[in-house]
């Protein structure tokens, strides 16, 4: 089984993000954060991108053919 198969573990870095209260950051603090989550999203999108190329390679090279 690859490891893409397998289900995603719940409570990942980005949950863990999402419940961190931020009272105690300051302004400069929460600004750095800003642009490494930013930074982050960009990195996904891109990958989110080439695994969609990667899908649509692979059904055009294995959908029947019309007519076959």
């Amino acid at each position: 089984m690859e490891e893409d198969d397998l289900p995603r573990r719940r409570g990942d870095a980005a949950d863990q993000l999402a419940g961190e209260l931020l009272d105690s950051y300051s302004q400069d603090e929460l600004m750095a954060r800003i642009q490494l989550l930013e930074a982050e999203i960009a990195r996904v999108r891109a990958q989110h991108a080439k695994a969609a190329d990667h899908r649509k390679l692979a059904d055009s090279l294995f959908k029947p053919k019309a007519g076959g």
